[in-house]
């Protein structure tokens, strides 16, 4: 065979060299590939994420806002009204920016100051708390019936709330602002969770006292010990006392601000789900102020809310407010608050005007 493959002029033994070199050559070239340079690892392209789409722009119903500018515009008095779909996002508000007296509308924000506790662990709703004869407070407090001998009356974080909101319990509140830290507390509050617009006064006493043109005093809350003072100061401090508060109110609050605050409530920003639950079930039961917005409501709609009513001097009121949420039958929902800071209109017009703005909006809902 090498001598077939190599001429007879080669040496033998140089020629099956040569041969063995050629086979192995072929062998490994049929076999084995050749290593080459791996290829450069492969970039993926950067992927653009699409456009997020343009938030759906809802307008708030023509004939909703025309009505609400209406009412306040005829209205006798300092007003403002805000209606907030939390469904929807659109606002309808008519003087709704300027900051009106609060009154007991305020116990909405030492609830919420309560229920943050409790969602944070620093407090139940069945811890016992004490109310003795130094806690009363003056005007309406239910729970003053209860308060005998030197033991008070046994009660809880969750009945003092209870009471607060759904009769309006000035001690009930008072006592329950002194539990969870003062004023100072309700404050740090609305200002941790940007409720802005929103002020919170010194406590019902002192908020009473300074509107009527006293100093607090502790025997103000045993009997009509604060109604007989009132009523010895000379006219003209009563005034100049009156128009102060209604001036710049120490408790005062944008009707826009509050709506906002409720609509949060309602989506769950402020509170857990379970303590805004529990929250908007209370207001829902509340017995206070049957004839003002709740009195348009519809059958199958559902309403919670706080009321409150401020001093009369002379047949004006300094504050007579409602504000709440309003539930229609299909879950939309609206934050509403109408607040009338100083009037001289009858209790049934004011009425008329927070049941107007009710019917209007369940007229234009959908």
């Amino acid at each position: 065979m090498v001598a077939q493959i190599f001429p007879d002029r080669f040496p033998k033994r140089l020629a099956a060299l040569l041969l063995s070199i050629t086979l192995a050559s072929c062998v490994r070239d049929a076999h084995v590939p050749v290593a080459t340079a791996p290829p450069p690892p492969s970039v993926p392209l950067p992927v653009r994420a699409p456009p997020p789409p343009a938030p759906r722009v809802v307008s708030a119903p023509s004939a909703l806002a025309a009505n609400v500018a209406t009412l306040v515009r005829d209205f006798d008095g300092r007003v403002g009204v805000a209606v907030r779909s939390i469904d929807q996002g659109w606002c309808v508000d008519s003087n709704g920016a300027q900051r009106l007296p609060q009154q007991s509308v305020s116990k909405l924000w030492v609830a919420m100051t309560v229920l943050d506790l409790r969602d944070a662990g620093r407090l139940r709703l069945d811890d016992p708390v004490t109310v003795r004869r130094e806690d009363l407070t003056l005007f309406h407090q239910p729970i003053a019936a209860l308060v005998k001998g030197e033991d008070g009356y046994q009660t809880t974080v969750g009945e003092l709330l209870q009471r607060a909101l759904t009769m309006s319990d000035n001690t009930a509140n008072d006592r329950l602002l002194r539990f969870v830290g003062g004023p100072g507390a309700v404050r740090d509050f609305l200002q941790r969770k940007a409720l802005d617009n929103i002020r919170f006064g010194p406590g019902e006493r002192l908020l009473q006292a300074q509107t009527a043109g006293l100093i607090w005093k502790p025997d103000f809350a045993l009997g009509n010990a604060f109604t007989r003072a009132r009523a010895k100061l000379p006219t003209l401090d009563r005034i100049a006392a009156f128009e102060r508060y209604v001036s710049d109110p120490p408790d005062g609050a944008a009707p826009i601000a509050i709506a906002n605050a409720l609509a949060r409530l309602k989506r769950g920003d402020l509170l857990s789900k379970v303590s805004s639950d529990y929250l908007i079930g209370t207001m829902e039961s509340s017995h206070t102020g049957k004839q003002r917005m709740r009195g348009a409501v519809p059958p199958g709609w559902s309403f919670g809310h706080k009321t409150g009513t401020g001093q009369d001097l002379g047949g004006r009121t300094a504050g007579y407010n409602d504000v709440g949420l309003l539930i229609a039958p299909d879950g939309k929902s609206y934050a509403i608050a109408v607040m009338i800071g100083d009037t001289p209109k009858s209790i049934p017009a004011r009425q008329a005007l927070m049941q107007a703005v009710v019917a209007s909006v369940v007229a234009n809902h959908g």
